[in-house]
């Protein structure tokens, strides 16, 4: 196989965006500073455009052409340009942008659509997610996982294709396909130890993007996996996707429990169901004696649940082979589908399933902040 092409540098983007119009008074893009970052990565190009407000639904024509540009430059494998608008301080000049932002993003070959979220990183949130999308494809569902952790991506090596780089022909992107889930990640357009600078307006214009362009076909279930916490992305997945529920992770020490609280609430005040908590890291059996080590405590996301009426889903113990396994980009569930831990994540994604073959997914919420908060 020819080793795949380095595609154009920065300053040859740089250049090419000089001969994009802004539209608004002969200027090109570049010298309007509207042009935030680019990124490129063997081919594959991102670019991110922060517009005023004012005249960002008018400039979808403008992003188009720039993407237009960039894909036809020589090497270039696929072109994303993103735009974004720092502050939509009225309805009608609301950000954002692209077509069909701000309001639901149409996705319909997906069925259901899961949100994997945890309210303090450092749990395993993404490990699980992981593993849970191969255990749901090794139950005969047709399965994708989104990467929504835009800073912290890391689909591509859970699922061992961080080497290869997802196809486009100019108007969709192809996802890739790894044990048997499709899957789609900023991390295919960066480089590992490449840091994303951007504001929350520019994270939410990738994901929304990345989510509309991706050719997805059929799903029957698309695991979200989410960054840690309860901020813009969280927000903005609840109110322009609509998800079928949300799953939190946790480990059962009292901190992480505290966080998950605040997660599971959050999905909440946002009217997404809780499919229910999962509790990592429970327990850990030693390799050479056989003695269980209950490291951080245990029962505590059980608890939780009862406490706060949400469904307990299982439990994932801390073991060397899931941490080895996931590192391999050979997800437990792929390696050793027979051993307990493999079948701990197929019981739990078995129970996921159950619950969103109950009936059709709703509706994305519409935020109702003054209500989130109390105020009327």
């Amino acid at each position: 196989m020819p080793p795949s092409s380095p595609g154009p540098s920065r300053d040859d983007i740089l250049a090419l965006l000089k001969t994009v119009d802004s539209g608004t008074g002969g200027l090109d893009i570049v010298s309007r500073n509207w042009v935030k970052d680019v990124l490129t990565k063997d081919g594959h190009v991102t670019v991110v455009l922060e517009v005023p407000a004012a005249v960002g639904p008018k400039l979808e024509p403008v992003r188009a052409a720039a993407e237009k540009q960039i894909q036809a430059l020589s090497g270039v494998l696929s072109a994303t340009v993103v735009l974004t608008a720092e502050s939509a301080p009225t309805k009608s000049a609301a950000a954002p942008q692209a077509k069909g932002a701000g309001g639901r993003i149409e996705l319909p070959g997906i069925r259901h659509i899961v949100a994997v979220a945890s309210g303090k990183g450092g749990v395993g949130k993404s490990t699980t997610a992981t593993n849970l999308a191969v255990a749901l494809a090794q139950l005969g569902h047709k399965v994708a996982i989104f990467d929504a952790d835009i800073f912290g991506p890391s689909q591509p090596r859970l699922l061992g294709v961080s080497k290869l780089k997802p196809q486009s022909d100019g108007k969709k992107v192809t996802p890739l396909e790894a044990h048997g889930v499709k899957v789609m990640s900023i991390g295919f357009m960066i480089a590992e130890d490449n840091p994303i600078v951007w504001r929350g307006p520019m994270v939410m214009g990738a994901l929304e993007q990345m989510l509309r362009d991706v050719d997805w076909g059929d799903v029957d279930v698309m695991i979200v996996d989410m960054p840690p916490g309860t901020g813009d992305t969280q927000l903005t997945m609840s109110q322009r996707v609509p998800l079928a529920g949300a799953v939190i992770v946790s480990t059962p020490q009292d901190i992480a429990l505290l966080d998950a609280r605040k997660g599971l609430n959050m999905f909440r005040k946002v009217e997404v169901p809780i499919l229910g908590l999962i509790e990592n890291m429970s327990y850990h059996i030693c390799t050479n004696c056989g003695h269980r080590e209950d490291i951080f405590s245990h029962g505590g996301a059980h608890r939780t649940a009862d406490e706060l009426n949400a469904d307990f889903l299982g439990e994932i113990p801390l073991d060397l082979k899931i941490r080895e396994t996931s590192d391999g980009g050979t997800p437990i569930v792929m390696a050793e589908p027979s051993s307990p831990h493999a079948k701990a994540y197929l019981d739990i994604a078995a129970k996921i399933w159950a619950k969103l073959d109950q009936g059709p997914q709703k509706a994305a919420p519409k935020i109702n902040l003054g209500k989130m908060f109390g105020l009327r």
